[in-house]
C-alpha cells in the first residue's frame, strides 16, 4: 500500500474515532471518564487492533474535542464526566444530515433543483469562504460565483449551515423547476 493510501486511511480512522466518541457522549448526555475508554474501545475494536495505541488516540481525540469546544469535562458527585456542548451537538447533527443527504442521492430525482444563493460582503470574506467549503463538502455544484445547486431536498442541511456560520438573510434557498442549459449539471450529478 502506498504512502498516500496509508495517510488517507489514518485520517479516516481519526474521523471515525472522533465521531464515535462524540456520538457516545451525545447519546448518553454524560459519559463517565473512567468508563469511556472501555466502552469506546469495544465499539472501535475493528478500527485499531492494537488497544494500547487506541487508548492514546482516544486521549488525543478527547483533548482535541475539548479544544474545539465540542465536549467539556464536568465534576459531579466526586466523579469526572465528559459532556457534549451545543457546538458538539451541531457537529453531530451536521454529520447526520450529511448521511441523509447521501442516502437521498440514491433515490429517484423529482426534476427540481435546490438552489442556494448568497450575497455576503467582502468584509465577511472568511464567512463566505466557509460557506463555499461547506457547500462543496456536502456535494453542491457551483453554478455561478455565489449560486450553488443540488438535485435533492437539502433544506435542513442549508438551515444548519446558515445557523453554524451565522448568516441570516444573506443566504437564500430556492426550489427551481428548470434551469437553462442544465445538461452539464445533470451530467455532474449523473442524472442523464
Amino acid at each position: 500500500m502506498g504512502k498516500l493510501e496509508l495517510e488517507a486511511r489514518t485520517l479516516r480512522r481519526k474521523g471515525y474515532i472522533r465521531q464515535a466518541l462524540l456520538a457516545a457522549i451525545g447519546i448518553s448526555g454524560l459519559l463517565l471518564v473512567g468508563a469511556a475508554a472501555p466502552n469506546v474501545i469495544q465499539v472501535l475494536d475493528k478500527l485499531a487492533p492494537d488497544k494500547y495505541k487506541l487508548k492514546y488516540r482516544l486521549k488525543g481525540t478527547t483533548s482535541r474535542l475539548v479544544s474545539l469546544g465540542q465536549i467539556r469535562f464536568v465534576d459531579r458527585g466526586g466523579k469526572r464526566y465528559m459532556e457534549i456542548t451545543e457546538k458538539g451537538r451541531r457537529v453531530l447533527e451536521m454529520e447526520r444530515q450529511k448521511r441523509l443527504l447521501t442516502e437521498r442521492a440514491g433515490k429517484r430525482w423529482d426534476k427540481k433543483w435546490r438552489m442556494v444563493m448568497f450575497d455576503i460582503p467582502e468584509r465577511r470574506r472568511k464567512t463566505r469562504d466557509t460557506l463555499r467549503i461547506a457547500l462543496r463538502t456536502f456535494g453542491f455544484y457551483q453554478l455561478q460565483g455565489s449560486v450553488w445547486i443540488y438535485p435533492y431536498d437539502c433544506e435542513e442541511i442549508v438551515t444548519l449551515i446558515k445557523a453554524d456560520i451565522g448568516t441570516g438573510y444573506a443566504v437564500l434557498y430556492a426550489i427551481v423547476e428548470k434551469i437553462e442549459n442544465d445538461e452539464r449539471v445533470k451530467r455532474h450529478f449523473s442524472l442523464v
